[in-house]
């Protein structure tokens, strides 16, 4: 293999990449990282190659070999982690070629790539089981403050751009614009003639070379086409580039003229300048209906795909095999993702791919788990037969065999309170439901193998199963994720605010708290539908975790909290006393409406869990016994009072 540059990786005296991009060919097998543009690479290839062929008295390439060579190469970005592909999304078969050649080079779990806004690009990296590998958008903040630190790049001087690998466009920001005039005047001059002649040239994707930022700023790249550069003395281009430094500033407006990234705001656009993708597509694009903040939560892991009825894992997971001690492969190599992906191609015998991630990060606003092991999963999965991709949310039991064992039990007490434990969330869901919550209609039970290497030293190496909870995505937004604009709509807020109300109803009645008695609502699980028009249609609890827990309080002890979904919305309101009117006669009424459905069918009610143990200390029979005679005996007017006197809009 034919090297020109440095290697990739390869930093300098302060630690920063000698190079951001790369071009791997492989007609003639051979990489170019100098510092440049991608096209600068490619003529430098071409250069090398004839200087070649001259020292060893061939003749130099035709121009037909000259076009083989450029067809068959591959843009590469890099950045501090990771080796980023920049396809063709109508030539993926040779980004895939690059992309083994790169595994040669570097781990393949650190190759990933870009243009997946790109159907073409999507579907072929889905088909591989390999969803890991699109290069993911930051979204938390010291992630967004990691990539604008590495975006910073020179084209052949200093480092004075940020770059987005996705268009190949250099941003010129105010902040370094302006610190050109400390230069000498040598590197000054040299700096402004890089910036002039990169602002007129776009790259083989159409995109400028050199841009400036903020993106649609009034101060344009073309302000550079009158500058004479060459033909200026040392001090009348410094005076012709203070003019254009006064004209940028003024175009920049005033909140993005500090430049750092504890400035939200400058943040914040600089990321979406540095991610920003051509069509960009939006999340739901990517797999339709699943909303923006659930989608970048999602952490792709190594999946599989299936090549005649053959399942093949992906060779990262060899790779595990072999390497062990990588965390950042040990990390990605998730067994329980592997055994989900077992499970379903067992389960079903036409799948075309399989893709898993997991969720790291709550999207509610409830407690963090504090384990170590992801406990919510994603499967995207499609099925021969079938025309649309499936996708699915796992959720794992958060009480199995192995977090019993921790706590020193032996291994039939703690196999059977696990089981007891699955039994007690179906109640508490059948429970939901004959009360009236909008629970997802089908939820299924799946278990994976797992071996026991916990604190209980008596049980290493021991085999125990671990249950998780299978239900479809349910295509909506959260409640507690709404846009605040949307809420400017009256008749928006109207239908949101009866929904709301019917769902915080039913909330109430199950005492659906925290373990600390805190109420647990409106903190995203309850999930509102739109209709074709993009008005609330329904509202779904899409988990029913935290019912139950305060069953013996009088309801008006929690006024104050439901109080709350209305007091934290009232800034955006244009109708925040309609709005809380409405909530509070939808929360009413259907508090009333099942209160006389159990009235109605008291028998059928008391008598659903007759057969389950009735224990004062806790059992769900004794809790369900509970929470219908709290029903039964609260007074609906009395309890909606008890709201109404906490919430603000009302008592202004």
């Amino acid at each position: 293999m034919k090297l020109i540059g440095e290697p990739i990786f390869a930093r300098d005296e302060t630690g920063r990449l000698k190079s951001r991009i790369g071009t791997v060919f492989l007609r003639t097998p051979g990489l170019v990282t100098e510092t440049g543009i991608h096209a600068t690479q490619r003529l430098s290839w071409i250069k090398a190659l004839n200087r070649e062929h001259a020292a060893s008295g061939q003749p130099l390439l035709s121009e037909d070999e000259v076009d083989a060579e450029m067809t068959r190469s591959v843009d590469l970005l890099f950045d501090d982690q990771f080796v980023l592909i920049r396809p063709d999304p109508y030539a993926m078969d040779l980004a895939f070629e690059a992309d083994e050649f790169l595994q040669s080079l570097v781990a393949k779990h650190r190759i990933r790539f870009l243009n997946i806004q790109i159907e073409h690009v999507r579907n072929a990296l889905c088909a591989r089981g390999e969803n890991w590998r699109m290069s993911r958008i930051p979204c938390a903040p010291e992630e967004m403050n990691q990539l604008i630190a590495s975006a910073r790049v020179s084209i052949g001087g200093l480092p004075l751009y940020f770059y987005n690998p996705s268009t190949g466009t250099r941003f010129l920001t105010l902040d370094t614009f302006g610190w050109l005039d400390r230069l000498p005047d040598d590197t000054f001059r040299a700096q402004l003639r890089e910036i002039a002649e990169f602002c007129a040239k776009r790259n083989r994707f159409g995109h400028p070379e050199v841009d400036i930022f903020p993106p649609r700023c009034a101060f344009t790249r073309q302000a550079f086409e009158a500058l004479d550069v060459e033909g200026l003395t040392a001090t009348s281009l410094r005076e012709a580039y203070r003019k254009l430094l006064h004209v940028f500033h003024d175009a920049v407006p005033e909140p993005l003229q500090d430049e750092d990234v504890d400035n939200t705001e400058w943040r914040n656009l600089m990321c979406s300048a540095l991610t920003s993708q051509p069509n960009a597509v939006t999340s739901e694009e990517i797999i339709p209906g699943i909303s923006p903040e659930f989608y970048m939560q999602i952490e792709w892991l190594p999946g599989a795909r299936i090549e005649n009825g053959e399942l093949i894992f992906d060779s990262l997971c060899d790779e595990h095999g072999n390497t062990p001690a990588d965390p950042a492969v040990s990390s990605l190599c998730d067994l329980r993702a592997q055994g989900v992906i077992f499970n379903y191609v067992r389960e079903l015998g036409n799948i075309e791919f399989i893709n898993v991630g997991r969720i790291t990060r709550s999207l509610s606003i409830r407690k963090p788990d504090l384990s170590q092991r992801a406990n919510v999963y994603v499967v995207q999965v499609k099925e021969a037969d079938k025309t649309a991709v499936e996708f699915h949310i796992l959720r794992f039991q958060k009480w199995c065999v192995y977090e019993h064992l921790d706590e020193g039990k032996d291994l039939i007490t703690a196999i059977m309170e696990a089981a007891d434990y699955t039994d007690y969330i179906f109640d508490r869901r059948l429970g939901c439901r004959q009360l009236g919550m909008n629970l997802p209609a089908k939820v299924t039970t799946g278990r994976i193998r797992e071996t026991y290497v916990g604190v209980n030293k008596d049980y290493h190496g021991t085999r125990c199963w671990v249950i998780y909870f299978a239900r479809d995505y349910i295509r909506g937004h959260a409640t507690d994720k709404i846009r605040a604009r949307r809420y400017a709509d009256p008749e928006f807020s109207r239908r949101f605010a009866k929904l709301l109300g019917e769902a915080a109803a039913i909330n109430l009645i199950v005492g659906r708290t925290y373990s600390d008695k805190r109420v647990m609502f409106d903190d995203g699980d309850e999930v509102i539908v739109f209709d074709e028009k993009g008005f609330p249609n329904h509202l779904i609890v899409s988990d029913h975790t935290g019912t139950f827990t305060e069953y013996q309080y009088p309801l008006h002890v929690c006024a104050s909290d439901y109080a709350e979904p209305v007091n934290r919305r009232t800034a955006f309101l244009c109708n925040a006393a309609e709005f809380a009117d409405l909530y509070l006669n939808a929360l009413h009424d259907r508090f009333v409406r099942t209160q006389e459905d159990y009235r109605h069918r008291k028998r059928a009610f008391d008598n659903l869990f007759r057969n389950h143990p009735v224990d004062p200390a806790g059992s769900f029979a004794y809790r369900w016994q509970c929470v219908l005679k709290r029903l039964d005996a609260t007074d609906a007017d009395v309890l909606t009072a008890s709201i109404r006197h906490h919430i603000q809009a009302l008592n202004s």
